[in-house]
């Protein structure tokens, strides 16, 4: 396996885990604010919904690292859950911000390319 996909795949991890400390612990406070642009009105209404969110963030993570645990055993693993990733990052691109497309799927698309290169 390619030590350059699997440092990618760490890197997608480690986003997903930020992103679920941002929509479960940060998103009413001045980060989290200013990283989805949200006011504290909006963001007090939506709090539930971007915990949700995170937790969902933090299974992605999850997935991923199993798959890294697992070594080449774990590709199967890794694919599976970058493809979440991929798909997630693009329906996020296309209805709620397209910053998105970078920040979440390109990372995906990159680590799914390069596992499957290897």
């Amino acid at each position: 396996m390619s030590i350059a996909a699997n440092v990618i795949v760490a890197l997608v991890a480690l986003l997903h885990v930020y992103f679920l400390v941002l929509e479960m612990f940060l998103w009413d406070k001045p980060q989290g604010l200013r990283a989805f642009g949200q006011t504290p009105e909006r963001a007090a209404a939506t709090k539930v919904l971007a915990a949700n969110q995170g937790l969902y963030n933090g299974f992605l993570a999850a997935g991923l690292v199993w798959g890294l645990t697992l070594g080449d055993a774990g590709t199967s693993i890794k694919i599976f859950f970058l493809s979440c990733v991929l798909v997630a990052g693009l329906y996020g691109a296309a209805t709620a911000s397209r910053k998105i497309l970078f920040i979440q799927a390109l990372p995906a698309a990159i680590g799914l390319a390069l596992l499957l290169l290897a």
